[in-house]
């Protein structure tokens, strides 16, 4: 069974800067790895978009948001990746999450919340410790909108306290996070494939 999956890199780099992205790396990465299970990925940068601040699923004039919230519904697997900032994820990413509150009152005929039957993982990138924080904080919105948070459902590296190497600059991926792709490519596709299949039941009538 073919699967589609978006990547939201929460980068605060754009693609305009040319900067190099350790999320962007990450991200990349775990793409590979998906493939080897037949799952086509789109990739949206969220920093070259004009997403406004609000809660709704569209929030007027010049907003980005409605076309990013209809590739997220049309695919199967969502996969938000973010660098660390002060211990929490970015702001581009924290707006994309205000910004899915919406579906908590978007709900089909049965009930069930327009995200009900997607897989969401998590991507984590940075130089400090903060990685298990950050995810955490993911997993709970993304669950809190309707997605499907599976096992081992991230994939991270964090460089030294106040270093100055970044996971774009390594040379070589380190074996254990290349386990944790692995992982996360599996179990994403294994569950995607099983509520692709079978969605959640709706309210009885």
């Amino acid at each position: 069974m073919s699967l589609k999956a978006l990547a939201l890199n929460a980068t605060l780099k754009t693609a305009e800067s040319q900067e190099q992205s350790s999320t962007e790396r990450m991200i990349a990465l775990i793409d590979d790895e998906l493939a080897k299970y037949d799952v086509t990925t789109e990739v949206l940068r969220l920093a070259d978009f004009n997403i406004k601040p609000g809660v709704t699923s569209d929030e007027g004039e010049g907003d980005d948001w409605p076309g990013i919230r209809e590739k997220i519904l049309a695919a199967d697997i969502l996969l938000v990746g973010t660098p660390i900032w002060m211990g929490q994820p970015s702001s581009v990413c924290k707006r994309a999450l205000e910004r899915m509150d919406a579906f908590l009152s978007e709900t089909d005929a049965e009930g069930r919340m327009v995200s009900y039957g997607k897989v969401a993982a998590v991507a984590v990138v940075g130089n400090e410790d903060g990685a298990h924080h950050v995810s955490a904080e993911l997993y709970q919105a993304l669950n809190d909108v309707g997605f499907t948070v599976p096992a081992n459902a991230v994939a991270y590296w964090v460089g030294e306290a106040m270093g100055s190497t970044n996971f774009a600059d390594l040379k070589q991926v380190p074996e254990n996070v290349t386990t944790m792709i692995e992982t996360l490519a599996r179990n994403i596709t294994h569950l995607a494939a099983l509520l692709k299949a079978k969605q959640y039941p709706g309210e009885e009538s």
